[in-house]
């Protein structure tokens, strides 16, 4: 059935959908259940792939913030949740600025509605496919200075592309309009040699009829030449920047790689400089 009032088709599984119901959401429909189900159901842990993903996206936000990024565009958003970019970025900057780009038109809308009373933040529908759509779109121009540093946040979407989608071209496209100081961000899914992960892979792409996990060196690779990879470089999204013990439990405890299960493995980041 499709909402032609806001062109929402709920016969149709959504990516921004799914994640919203493995990160406990209420966003999301019976079609999007079926598959967030399979993972809860058929490969129990996996849902801690969507919260690493979720608190390393905060981190680094965290971290452009207080690196002096003060305006910042999160390609592929997806719906609202407990801590979004722009509630973490003005958490550490009061005067940043943040731009949502998505193609769901129920991210549009749920958005728009949270966003209502600040203007310094917006929701914008376009497909990441066309970034000078998004570059020009009338809310980037009001609320991103590009000749001030931008924070470029590419959350767990980059592996939903193919390749002959091009994303490492789509990546250096925005690093070649960029100005210097400015810091990208990448979490992607990691091929790994194990049947859990083919599993995961298998469902993402039959139920959406698309994307690729990639190696690390694929991923590295994605950041390109105009891009400084900064330290620690590409690890898996549980051990970048890990949170502090805190003794109530609550805070991602890591030693080492030795204690990360098959799925913290499964998704990776980094940030990298554009010079």
């Amino acid at each position: 059935m499709t909402d032609d009032s806001s062109g929402i088709d709920e016969s149709r599984p959504s990516i921004a959908r799914v994640y919203d119901y493995l990160l406990g959401g209420k966003d999301n429909f019976a079609v999007d259940r079926e598959i967030g189900d399979f993972f809860l159901r058929d490969l129990p842990g996996s849902v801690a792939i969507a919260f690493a993903n979720r608190r390393a996206l905060v981190r680094a936000v965290g971290a452009m913030a207080d690196a002096g990024i003060r305006r910042f565009i999160d390609l592929g958003s997806g719906l609202p949740t407990a801590d979004n970019v722009h509630q973490v970025a003005q958490r550490h900057a009061p005067d940043a600025h943040v731009v949502y780009v998505d193609n769901d038109p129920m991210v549009l809308a749920h958005g728009r509605a949270l966003l209502a009373t600040d203007d310094r933040t917006a929701v914008v529908q376009a497909d990441l496919r066309e970034p000078e759509t998004i570059r020009q779109d009338p809310d980037v121009r009001r609320l991103i200075d590009f000749d001030q540093p931008v924070g470029l946040l590419f959350s767990a979407i980059l592996h939903h592309l193919n390749d002959e989608e091009r994303p490492a071209e789509l990546v250096r496209w925005w690093a070649e309009r960029l100005p210097p100081g400015s810091l990208v961000y990448i979490s992607h899914f990691r091929s790994g040699a194990n049947e859990e992960t083919r599993l995961a892979e298998h469902k993402l792409q039959d139920s959406f009829g698309r994307g690729r996990w990639r190696t690390d060196e694929e991923i590295l690779g994605l950041f390109g030449d105009r891009l400084e990879l900064l330290e620690p470089g590409l690890l898996p999204c549980r051990s970048w920047h890990p949170e502090p013990a805190s003794g109530d439990g609550a805070a991602e405890v890591l030693a080492d790689d030795g204690e990360l299960t098959v799925w913290d493995r499964l998704i990776a980041c980094g940030l990298a400089r554009r010079p």
